[in-house]
């Protein structure tokens, strides 16, 4: 195999598909990017036999092949090569010569025909979305995923389509994260669980350009990502998603509308006075045009005040702070609407349209 290529062509194609590369395996062939010039293109591949990635890059194919190379360190070589055309040649005995201007790498690289294939996965129905939107929609509740593999289900995202209505949920025992948007055209009913590591690499590559679009297809068992010149393959996580509906109410005693920048900045100083890894609740206290937020902890404590506008009962109640945080820094709108019960029951954050709704359990705290 030979091939010429630009280097920034290829360290973009090899940052793509490097994030399909497990960190721990047993087996050694996933470890490296499998590059096909073997079809009259250059294809890069990697797959951890979870997630897989594909992408096509520019180049010249002056002999065809296929190799696997070590993904770390081709990814580093590819880093410190100069800004030049890369000349990558291999042999019968899988060795590797990587040439850019004056710097030449030998290394030995490996059979490319043992290497594990993206599935292939029939690709009918799909639901078309830009990628300024699924980037969107991912930062604004992977937040809320739970990194704990204990509950499967809880470290993946609800992907819920119902005629021209996208649904997104995540949640992770302490907190929900809602998003709905509007799609353009109507579609058959889809209900499948991503995973939350395939939903965090996507939003890493996705330029996020509002006039460009990914292509969504779904199966039994996968969810295929298709944009620019990229194919992402995730297997989804199996099981029955919880009954979110039945954890969402509309009662509330208390609804109050405040800044929503005001608000962020404010819990933001409070937490200068927590230590990472204490659970230091912010407290909440209340009352008619005023919201006093104070916070106790080994360090000293703090306690602000803030205009607002309450229907209504007086209210005490407390939160973890940086679950108030997480929801508030994914909201666009200046002034926020929050829906509260009692001191045990979920706040919610959501607007009149409900395009986005933030449930946040609260916490128990003593008045000092």
């Amino acid at each position: 195999m030979k091939l010429v290529c630009k280097k920034a062509n290829l360290l973009n194609g090899v940052q793509i598909v490097s994030k399909a590369v497990p960190s721990k395996t047993t087996m050694q062939i996933l470890e490296c990017i499998l590059i096909d010039a073997s079809r009259g293109v250059i294809t890069l591949t990697a797959n951890d036999m979870e997630l897989g990635i594909e992408t096509t890059i520019e180049g010249e194919i002056l002999e065809k092949g296929i190799i696997a190379i070590d993904a770390k360190i081709f990814l580093e070589i590819m880093r410190k090569l100069p800004d030049n055309d890369v000349t990558i040649v291999t042999d019968e005995n899988y060795q590797i010569m990587i040439t850019c201007e004056k710097s030449k790498f030998n290394i030995s690289g490996r059979s490319g025909e043992d290497f594990s294939y993206l599935p292939n996965i029939e690709r009918n129905e799909f639901i078309a979305i830009s990628q300024f939107t699924l980037k969107e929609i991912i930062r604004q509740t992977i937040f809320s995923i739970s990194d704990n593999d204990n509950n499967k289900l809880m470290t993946g995202e609800l992907f819920e389509i119902r005629g021209n209505e996208f649904k997104i949920v995540s949640l992770d025992g302490h907190r929900i994260s809602i998003r709905k948007i509007e799609l353009k055209d109507s579609y058959n009913e889809i209900k499948v669980v991503v995973p939350g590591k395939t939903l965090n690499e996507i939003s890493k590559i996705l330029t996020g350009e509002s006039d460009k679009f990914v292509n969504i297809y779904f199966t039994d068992k996968h969810v295929v990502f298709e944009f620019d010149e990229t194919i992402v393959v995730s297997r989804l996580i199996e099981g029955e998603y919880f009954k979110i509906d039945q954890m969402l109410s509309s009662d509330y005693e208390t609804k109050v509308k405040i800044n929503k920048k005001e608000f962020l900045n404010c819990i933001d100083r409070a937490t200068l006075l927590v230590k990472e890894g204490d659970k230091k609740p912010i407290i909440i206290n209340i009352t008619d045009e005023e919201m006093e937020l104070k916070i106790n902890s080994s360090i000293g404590s703090m306690n602000e005040d803030i205009s607002i506008e309450k229907q209504g009962k007086d209210l005490m109640i407390g939160f973890n702070p940086k679950f108030l945080i997480d929801a508030l820094k994914v909201i666009d709108e200046e002034e926020i609407e929050m829906y509260l019960v009692n001191p045990k029951a979920p706040c919610f954050i959501k607007d009149a349209r409900e395009s986005y709704i933030y449930l946040i359990l609260p916490v128990n705290f003593t008045v000092v």
